[in-house]
């Protein structure tokens, strides 16, 4: 048997990070495409978009349409592709009372996630960044982060629980800090206040919360003022994610592609995009090492 240990858990590298870098930046990737594309690029986190999982996977608007196995099958997917880069993955509400919240924490768990953010919205939830939005009592947000945190604690798990309220633009300032530290004291690990509005909101948020590390969801063209990493650390985040960085450039490649065929009948894919630099994006180089150190010679002429 062999000495080596074991590989730390994603939960485990997250926290190690959380520790060690004053930002961490993780781009929102929406499927295996993207996800490999940042891999490649060489960021050190990743975060599952929940709009962009439901608008690739099931191709719907994000209401509150995906429910947990679609979004736990995703997440793992994603996940695996390169286990050695911690991905943060939206879990909505959670998917119902304690005992889904639970559940959910554990298939999340299970799929190797680093780390999982649940709200404070009302089961048929939307986009935080469009309006209309309801958000449950603080209570009953509190069971939902206190029931992760116990389930996580039962499996033996490190998976960081990120607690995001969503009461910014219903209840106001105050009672979204009531919330966010209510969800402290459940066993959240990271809080989420979600719509920032103004510099001053996000830096008297992380004055009030620290040390507890805070989250920053920078949504190009949403509620919140565009920042980078190193503005956002000077604000005093600790995590910014960009859901929108890989599939709104996506879209607007696509888009273009798609109309020069129609108008033109001609992609205008450029020349060095291959077959073999797509499958060589999406792991060729490690297929042919599989292939190789179990003696085969399969893909000898790939």
């Amino acid at each position: 048997m062999s000495s080596k240990e074991a590989p730390a858990s994603a939960g485990a590298k997250l926290r190690q990070m959380l520790q060690e870098k004053d930002m961490i930046v993780a781009p929102g990737v929406y499927d295996g495409f993207s996800a490999r594309i940042a891999l490649e690029v060489g960021f050190d986190c990743l975060y599952m978009t929940g709009a962009g999982t439901v608008a690739s996977k099931l191709g719907q608007p994000d209401l509150g349409l995906a429910t947990l196995n679609d979004m736990r099958e995703h997440a793992e997917m994603l996940a695996n592709l390169d286990p050695s880069v911690p991905l943060i993955a939206d879990a909505d509400t959670g998917y119902g009372g304690p005992n889904m919240v639970a559940r959910t924490v554990a298939q999340y768990h299970r799929a190797g996630v680093a780390a999982l953010h649940i709200e404070d919205q009302i089961q048929t939830k939307r986009c935080g960044h469009l309006g209309g939005k309801a958000v449950v009592d603080v209570d009953t947000f509190a069971q939902r982060i206190g029931a992760a945190y116990q389930a996580r604690s039962r499996l033996g798990s490190d998976i960081v629980i990120i607690a995001r309220t969503d009461a910014l633009q219903t209840h106001g300032f105050d009672e979204a800090m009531l919330r966010l530290q209510a969800a402290v004291q459940a066993g959240a690990d990271v809080a989420f206040l979600e719509g920032v509005t103004t510099a001053e909101e996000a830096r008297e948020a992380c004055r009030l919360l620290a040390p507890v590390p805070v989250l920053l969801n920078m949504v190009e063209h949403g509620a919140t003022p565009s920042w980078t990493p190193a503005e956002a650390k000077t604000l005093g985040f600790r995590i910014i994610i960009f859901p929108f960085a890989s599939i709104g450039p996506a879209y607007k490649a696509m888009k273009d592609g798609l109309l020069k065929l129609k108008e033109e009948g001609r992609t205008g894919v450029d020349s060095e995009f291959t077959p073999k630099k797509l499958f060589t994006v999406v792991g060729l180089e490690q297929a042919i090492k599989v292939d190789a150190e179990a003696g085969g010679c399969l893909y000898d002429k790939v």
